[in-house]
């Protein structure tokens, strides 16, 4: 090809290649976010675990602080009681997807004025979505249970409320429903049975209406714990537990000769059937609560920690697996346990202040055992666990429980000696919680060995400070902490160079092979 024919050809095909480059570069980066996007709300769609965070604790985390607790522990999925301004301003930007509340003292106020739920949704949604994920909107709390005289008040709040997102072009993104106790539902087992109370069928019907229509979830709270307390010799507390049980000991519907193996599934099947019955079966159930305390008076014998552990750690293990219900195999109920911590203010009975897996300090109130669920709850048991002394203790007694850990427990106490890397700081409590810990590690971290005549205690909490490595911890070099949050979002930066320099290759390589082309 002469020179001249390839001096004019080559600037055309060079600008039009210049300019695919320029456009699949736009595309790629526009694409990111979408896709970001996309995959959160395939992550929503997925079923989940969260929990309730109530807030009569006497000791209750600042709210920057206890969004970093929830962040060690894990946990992405939060339902509070209110709408506290400085616990959504702590979570922006954090994954954590939260759902807020309006507390029933306020349903006369939103549902008898829109301009009022307008308001409202300005100042608790707008003011914070989409820096903090808020998924949705709990309009009271089993208000047809506890404040009956609302009733007639509940739909019009949350209808209120819809339509201030709508105008805000924030309705898909949030939803808006209203948690129910299960004592709505009469005669729930069988399942195939079940019904809504009569009584409240002129609220539940447009209620339901109004769900599907928007693709809100049914809000429901749903404790096995009191169906074993008033069914007693009737539901086997193995039933209640989801622990394994024989064929015989399984509880058969037998309307349609379904198996339940546990007394949770057949509570969410009848709050299906009970849809049902009023012609809706395009809604889902959301468990809004449920749990099992931990401790109770002499009337509740049940409330132990060890049945505590045992159901949380096996409805955890239940969701993730995604079995479904026995009705409804395809669709597994996302679930927010009651609750994160012990509402140690609380009236009695004792269990009422009892229901928590953490103290308000963030140490746990049990263990759970939740090996194979994910990357879910740095609370995996004795794994992620140490051993520290307490605060308050007399120096004597501290002193001594450390004596006796570096001599007749055989604790490994040489990083704590002149000039090693926990020496400092030099106090008694600080080699005390490095002795109490060693010990505690080097003993599997087994039941009782945590407890130095009741100076010391477990944490979730790596007490490593700067050079000063714990046995135990995962921690290397110079004390450094890998978040798990901050390492997703360092592979989802990685994904978007990543993204943008696949489509740069691509269309560069497009640009010099077309260009250079002519010289063939």
């Amino acid at each position: 090809m002469p020179v001249t024919s390839m001096s004019s050809t080559v600037p055309p095909l060079f600008f039009l290649f210049f300019f695919i480059t320029i456009f699949n570069l736009s595309i790629s980066a526009k694409s990111w976010p979408l896709s970001q996007e996309n995959k959160i709300q395939e992550q929503d769609r997925d079923p989940f675990v969260g929990f309730n965070i109530g807030t009569d604790v006497s000791s209750l985390l600042p709210p920057p602080d206890l969004v970093k607790f929830l962040q060690t522990q894990k946990i992405n999925h939060i339902r509070l009681y209110d709408a506290d301004p400085e616990l959504l301003k702590a979570l922006s930007k954090t994954k954590i997807r939260v759902i807020i509340s309006v507390p029933n003292n306020q349903l006369l106020a939103i549902g008898s004025s829109n301009a009022t739920a307008a308001s409202w949704i300005g100042r608790n949604v707008v003011a914070y979505y989409p820096e903090t994920l808020i998924t949705a909107i709990s309009v009271g709390d089993e208000v047809l249970n506890t404040v009956p005289s609302s009733a007639p008040l509940l739909l019009p709040a949350i209808e209120s409320l819809y339509n201030a997102l709508v105008a805000s072009n924030l309705h898909t993104q949030i939803k808006v429903s209203t948690p129910h106790a299960a004592s709505i539902m009469m005669d729930t087992f069988p399942p195939s049975q079940a019904y809504f109370n009569q009584t409240w069928l002129s609220v539940m019907s447009p209620l339901l209406r109004f769900l599907s229509k928007t693709g809100s979830p049914l809000m429901m709270n749903l404790y096995p714990y009191y169906v074993y307390m008033q069914n007693k010799g009737v539901v086997p507390l193995d039933n209640c537990l989801f622990e394994p049980l024989t064929p015989a000991k399984e509880m058969v519907d037998p309307n349609t000769l379904l198996h339940y193996t546990n007394v949770l599934d057949a509570m969410v099947d009848a709050a299906y059937v009970s849809m049902k019955n009023l012609n809706i079966s395009d809604v889902a159930v959301l468990v809004t609560e449920t749990g099992w305390p931990s401790q109770g008076d002499k009337m509740e014998p049940h409330a132990t920690i060890d049945n505590a552990d045992t159901y949380t750690s096996n409805l955890i293990k239940h969701v993730f697996d995604r079995t479904g219900t026995p009705l409804r195999p395809e669709v597994t109920p996302s679930v927010y346990i009651y609750e994160l911590f012990n509402e140690d203010k609380r009236a009695k009975p004792v269990s009422e202040a009892s229901w928590g897996l953490f103290y308000g300090n963030t140490t746990p109130v049990y263990l759970l055992h939740v090996s194979g669920s994910g990357a879910f709850l740095a609370n995996d048991t004795t794994n992620k666990t140490y051993c520290v002394a307490m605060d308050g203790v007399d120096v004597k007694t501290l002193q001594a429980a450390l004596d006796w850990a570096c001599g007749p427990g055989r604790a490994n106490c040489s990083e704590i000696q002149p000039g090693e890397s926990c020496y400092q700081p030099n106090n008694v409590k600080g080699h005390a919680s490095f002795a109490f810990n060693s010990y505690y590690q080097q003993e599997g971290r087994a039941s009782g060995s945590c407890d130095f005549k009741g100076v010391a205690m477990i944490t979730t909490t790596d007490p490593s400070h700067g050079s000063c490595i714990f046995p135990g911890s995962k921690k290397v070099g110079n004390g450094t902490q890998t978040v798990v949050n901050s390492t997703q979002v360092a592979a989802g930066e990685t994904s978007s160079r990543s993204l943008l320099s696949r489509g740069f290759c691509a269309s560069m390589m497009i640009l010099v092979t077309c260009v250079l082309l002519p010289f063939w």
